[in-house]
């Protein structure tokens, strides 16, 4: 393999690289996925996803293969040591503007399995397993990079280098990337059981068991399973709370140790940090070795995979002359602000949940029972929308497209489906020449009045309101409303210096 070359050289394998390995594939562009490990991590590890990642997911042809092997919270709650309601949240009972459900639980290796078949089908990735990357040198042409492999150690010339190589990321190690700490670390034991008899559930609710005395998190999973994550107290450690009498101690509390089959039993820090840069020059990072999250909003691996889907459309539109470089500076302008703000929520969420003084423990349940129960629910609380990326004060840029879907031969095909990952635009009125250009640069139009497009719900036509057209990027946020012209340059400008600023 020696002298080989590449346009995108993705470090690491787990759902986040692969997702990012499909869709650049999708797009057209040559990438080599690389990872030292040789199959797929046999054993969940992220538990959920929203409905924004199931849809990126959809765009990677892995979602169908998720909702076989999830199912949905029908709600998530935060109750005192005594049972007390603390605070919940409920999903609702319809579908997401998406088309998913607001909140799955799922089985990370079915994902990661779905994300490998989808990348055996694209001839212009391939994937390198049992390969690790050892060092590289950039400059303003690409990356040279030392891979050892099972035949020894060979070069890798490519245009682009992606971390997404984890928590210890070589990659931004090699670079010299500082974190920043968010001031959450704490150590906590993880339990993944199997529900024996054919039991498919112990419930459908989260529940996050605020007890000073030992707070526990207790989760419905895939279809016969469950993870219970129990928080250590002072002066334990890995090698006792994992010892099997210790163990079964803590899980009787909620089943009878003899009913489930304990797959997993490891002992993990949930802690917040973020790489200060995730771009230098041909480098840059994603998932994991960018950010990382306590659990408590279930928000990290849909992190990573908006970062896989920012940064695809991107690569390949400077790859294939269609953006200039600038515009990837933007993927941490747009992302960082984003995933800061989830963190800064799993955090407040995290220490509520990490209280251990029983007096601070009493206090904070006074305050948060001092309102009606009822009053203590609210709907599943939203994400914040894309801080930049799309046209300034425009108040629909920066949130998700509601998915319409196509008339297909007499039934409905996503409009997903048909498009890809490829920048929409979505008019009120008749096609325009402007719009035909659109599509010569690479995007896809489709227009309301010519009744290829369902909108049972009306969704589409509120985000038009009186607008000419609405522009979406290809990572599914909406870029700006107005008239075409003048979004089809908002969008060019973008595409060139970053910015839709004029």
């Amino acid at each position: 393999m020696p002298g080989a070359k590449t346009e995108v050289l993705i470090s690491g394998l787990g759902p986040v690289g692969a997702a990012l390995a499909v869709y650049l594939g999708r797009l057209g562009v040559d990438a080599i996925a690389i990872d030292r490990d040789t199959a797929v991590y046999p054993l969940p590890r992220a538990a959920h996803l929203d409905h924004e990642t199931m849809r990126l997911l959809h765009l990677a042809s892995a979602a169908e293969a998720v909702s076989r092997a999830s199912q949905p919270l029908s709600a998530y709650e935060f109750r005192a040591g005594d049972g007390e309601l603390l605070m919940g949240f409920r999903p609702g009972t319809s579908l997401a503007p998406t088309g998913f459900p607001m909140s799955s639980m799922f089985h990370q290796p079915t994902l990661e399995r779905a994300l490998r078949e989808s990348l055996a089908a694209l001839p212009s990735v391939s994937t390198r397993l049992g390969h690790a990357l050892k060092g590289f040198d950039a400059d303003d042409e690409g990356v040279r990079a030392e891979i050892a492999g099972p035949d020894g150690a060979y070069e890798l010339r490519a245009r682009y280098l992606v971390g997404c190589d984890g928590g210890q990321s070589l990659v931004r190690r090699r670079l010299g990337i500082e974190l920043d700490d968010m001031g959450f670390d704490e150590p906590w034991l993880v339990i993944d059981a199997r529900l024996k008899d054919g039991r498919e559930r112990l419930g459908t609710v989260g529940l996050q068991h605020c007890d000073p005395k030992r707070p526990v998190t207790s989760m419905p999973m895939a279809p016969g399973r469950h993870r219970w994550e129990f928080m250590l107290r002072p002066g334990e450690t890995a090698d006792e709370v994992t010892e099997d009498s210790f163990l079964n101690a803590l899980v009787a509390e909620f089943i009878d140790p003899s009913a489930i089959e304990i797959d997993r039993r490891a002992v993990y820090r949930f802690h917040a940090v973020h790489a200060r840069i995730w771009r230098k020059g041909r480098v840059l990072l994603a998932g994991d070795a960018a950010h990382q999250m306590p659990p408590f909003l279930g928000q990290g691996l849909c992190s990573g995979t908006r970062d896989a889907a920012n940064l695809a459309w991107k690569i390949a539109a400077c790859l294939k002359g269609r953006a200039a470089d600038a515009l990837l500076d933007s993927y941490q302008r747009e992302r960082d602000p984003h995933v800061r703000a989830i963190t800064e929520m799993a955090v407040f969420m995290g220490k509520i949940v990490c209280t251990q003084n029983e007096e601070t423990a009493a206090a904070r349940d006074r305050d948060m029972t001092a309102k009606p129960e009822v009053e203590r629910f609210a709907v599943m609380p939203g994400l914040p929308r894309l801080a930049s990326g799309g046209i300034e004060g425009d108040e629909a840029a920066g949130t998700i497209f509601p998915e319409p879907w196509l008339r297909a031969n007499g039934g409905r095909r996503r409009l997903d489906d048909e498009a890809g990952l490829v920048p929409l635009l979505i008019l009120g009125g008749v096609r325009t020449d402007a719009a035909a250009a659109f599509v010569a640069g690479g995007g896809y139009v489709v227009s309301l009045a010519d009744g290829a497009l369902l909108d049972p719900e009306g969704a589409v036509a509120a985000l038009l309101e009186e607008h000419e057209a609405v522009l979406v990027r290809p990572d599914r946020y909406v870029f700006g409303r107005g008239r075409v012209a003048a979004l089809i340059a908002a969008w060019q400008r973008y595409l060139a210096t970053g910015s839709a600023s004029a």
